[in-house]
Order: C-alpha cells, then structure tokens, then sequence
C-alpha cells in the first residue's frame, strides 16, 4: 500500500478512553477507507475474527486485571498470531516509553505519545503504510531473486523460446514480450531478470494497464510533497526505484496516448521528474514490456505510438499458446498435479487415458491459466486418485463466441470461421458491433474475412 492508497485502508482504533475515540474516528473518517472505534479489547478476538484491518491503534493500558501497564504488549501478541502481517500502532503515555520500545521488539511499527497533534497521527498513518508498501516491495525483489523461475516445456516452439532467452537475457537489450492472456508472459520477463547482469539489482513490476493517468504518473515517476492534494510527503517513482536494476512494465498496449508520450520522454532522455518539481533525476533502468496486443494492431498510430515501439522493442519475444505446444500439456498438467496434491494434502493422482486425450483435444483459449485452473479444481474434487476425463472440466468464462471447445486441432481454423459467420450475420453485416463482440478490433476482422473469404 502506498501513501496514494491511504483513503484504501482500513483501520481499527481500541482505547478504552472514548473521548480518543471520539476524536480519533472524526479525524480519520475522511481519510481513510474505514474507521472501527472499541473500548474493549476484550473484543478483539471476536472483531479480528470478522474483519481485516491494515492498521490498528492500540492503547497501552486498560482498566483490566491483566498485568496491569503490560495490557498492551499481551493484546499486541494477540493480534499478531490472528495477523502477522497487520500494522499496530502502540498508544502510549509519557510514563510507557519503555513499554513502548519493548512492543517495537515484538512486532509494532510505530508508537504515539499522548497527546499527539492531529498531524503527527496522520503524519505516523503514512509512514507505517509506506513502510509496508517498502516491505512488500523488497520481499518481491528477493523472492524474484532467490527463486528461480521454472518454465515447464519440451516442444520445439519452447526450446525455441529458451534459446532466445538465453541470447537476450544477458544483455541490456529492452525486450517486448508477445502473447495472449495465460501463456506466461510474467514468467518469461522474471527469467530474462534472473539470467541478466543485473539479477541482484531491483527488478520492479508494474501493470501500468491498470493506472489512471494521474496514477500513472505519481507511480512511475514519483512527486514532491503538496504536488496534489494526498501528495503529504515525498515520494520516489518505480522509474526511479528501479535504477540500476528492471523495470517490468505488464499490459503495455492498454495505456493511453497521453500515458506514452510521457512514457517515451523518459525513455528518450534516460532520467525522470517527479510530480511538482522541475529536476530531472537519470535513471539506468532495463525495461522489459509485455502485451496481449498483436504487434501488427499494437502498430497502428492510432493505437500506439511508433516511436515508442522502436523504444520498447530493441528484441521481442513471443510466449506461444498452449494449443501449439503439443505434449507439452500433459507435462504442464503432471506438474500442476504434483503441486496441488501437496496444496490439498492428497495422494499422489495419476491421468487415465481419456484424462489424457481430453486434454490434448482441448482448444485452451485461456492457455495455461486454465490448464492450472482445470486441474486445480480436478484435484480438490476428484473421488479417486485416478483422474477421468469427467474430472477434468474447463472453465465457461473463456468460451464467449461458440459452444463446443473440445476439438482437435486441425478444426481450429473452421471452428474460428465457423464463428466469424455467425456473428457477422448476428449482426446483418455491421462489421463494428461483430468485431466489438469477438474481441477483435476492425482491421483484425477485416483480414480475418478476407482469409476465410466470408
């Protein structure tokens, strides 16, 4: 959670002075997504057993008969072994300081000192948010680092692709990754990170198809305090935390026109300003971009912006769909199994045969999503630890334009004509709605029709 993100959170306030609470929940309420007051922590138990929380503030005594001075550091152990991830805040008077740094030691992130000045606790709210979002941005950085990635294939179209990893990886060349939803676009960008020169540098991943254009901006190239109306305090962009490291920018082809030319600017001039100053700070970044946008579509100016392309696009690499890699399913499939046995604490299961050949039929529009899916579901539901072809079922949600998905491959093409007719009859010939309900832009159509002479 980052400062932008202090309206999102959710905070529990447990005093047993209510004039605090009072004053705390008419405070906060504005602030914060939700503000929870109780004065008896008591309560606890039953309130963290309902409700998630990113921050509680937590007084230090209590009119109780528990270690009277020492109330708060048992509540703190409390709450942490409902949720260690939660952010406690000790509220403590002059005479506690001890105490207080002693709850520190056992998990708290922060103390106030009462009374505190209205800017200090939303001042503290901040810090410790930011803190977190720190936190969880390192653990990423070492798990993409300590971990590393396994990419289960033995198709030529694979090996291919690990023969271009391999090229490309070591070198600083930005690399646009290509390919529909599911195929493992994020693992492929994870690998080139780990097989760089920069693999102990950060590595920061960001979906930038997900952020408004203000957020775009406040998140990739950071502000100064007071740039807008949250901006509470300084803050540095992913651009900038990224330096001498990776920059993994996901869904690429979704930002907007206004998003790229900002986006290029950077690129261009290798150095970043952040919101509400006027100094360029450089940056050394490798960046990596992913898309599920054809090249060919992604290039038309209307769309995307040539020049930034050339920028992206030093080498592409393209994550093939799970229906052209043959064999590969079922070594994807013995894999996820292996995986969810161990989850769901089962025995080990084995694929009957028609397990097998309803798996190698399907078309797999979702890819390897919902391979894992399918087979994640075939394990908690199973009644034998032999899978049959019934236990296998793929997922309604993919299946939008046709029926029938299970057909061997050589069909695919007919099957695709087959529902190109019958949308554009749907539709008496109106090729924008029939492209808008296939998922397809106009010229996409337009070739398609031509190819199958429709």
């Amino acid at each position: 959670m980052s400062i932008m993100n202090l309206r999102q959170a959710s905070v529990l306030v447990v005093d047993d002075d209510k004039d605090i609470l009072t004053a705390v929940r008419f405070l906060l309420k504005p602030e914060v997504k939700t503000i929870t007051t109780e004065p008896n922590p008591e309560n606890l138990r039953t309130i963290l057993a309902k409700n998630k929380y990113d921050i509680i503030l937590l007084d230090m005594n209590f009119n109780s008969s528990i270690n009277t001075g020492n109330e708060g550091l048992y509540w703190l152990r409390q709450i942490k072994l409902y949720n260690t991830a939660v952010q406690v805040i000790m509220i403590t008077a002059y005479a506690d300081i001890d105490l207080a740094v002693k709850c520190l030691k056992e998990g708290a992130a922060d103390f106030l000192v009462k009374p505190w000045h209205n800017s200090q606790l939303l001042q503290t709210l901040i810090e410790v948010l930011e803190k977190q979002t720190s936190s969880e941005k390192n653990q990423v950085n070492d798990k993409a680092k300590k971990q590393p990635v396994e990419i289960i294939g033995e198709s030529e179209v694979m090996k291919q692709l690990f023969y271009k990893l391999e090229k490309i990886a070591p070198t600083d060349a930005n690399v646009l990754i290509l390919g529909e939803n599911g195929t493992g676009k994020d693992l492929v960008a994870q690998s080139i990170y780990q097989l760089s020169l920069r693999k102990n540098a950060p590595y920061i991943k960001v979906d930038v198809g997900a952020l408004t254009d203000t957020l775009f901006e406040s998140e990739l190239f950071g502000h100064k305090k007071g740039a807008f109306t949250d901006a509470r305090e300084d803050r540095t962009g992913l651009i900038e935390a990224a330096n001498a490291g990776t920059l993994f920018l996901d869904e690429i082809g979704n930002i907007s026109l206004q998003q790229q030319a900002k986006l290029l600017a950077v690129l261009q001039n290798r150095q970043v300003t952040r919101l509400g100053t006027n100094t360029p700070i450089p940056v050394d970044i490798r960046l990596i971009t992913a898309t599920n946008v054809p090249l060919v579509e992604l290039a038309n100016e209307n769309i995307f912006r040539k020049d930034l392309i050339y920028r992206i696009n030093t080498v592409e690499i393209t994550t093939p769909p799970l229906r052209e890699r043959g064999n590969d399913i079922l070594l994807l499939a013995v894999y996820f199994l292996g995986i969810y046995t161990k989850k769901y604490m089962k025995p080990e299961f084995k694929l009957s045969e028609l397990a097998k050949t309803k798996l190698m039929q399907y078309n797999y529009p979702g890819n390897v999503r919902e391979l894992q899916y399918a087979i994640e579901r075939a394990v908690i539901m199973a009644d034998s630890n032999i899978l049959k072809a019934e236990d296998i079922v793929f997922s309604p949600i993919e299946h939008k334009t046709h029926g029938a998905q299970i057909l061997p491959v050589n069909n695919l093409e007919e099957l695709e004509r087959s529902a190109i007719m019958n949308v554009v009859e749907k539709y008496q010939g109106n090729i924008s709605k029939a492209a808008k309900e296939l998922g397809l832009t106009r010229g996409a159509l337009y070739r398609r029709l031509k190819k199958y002479e429709i």
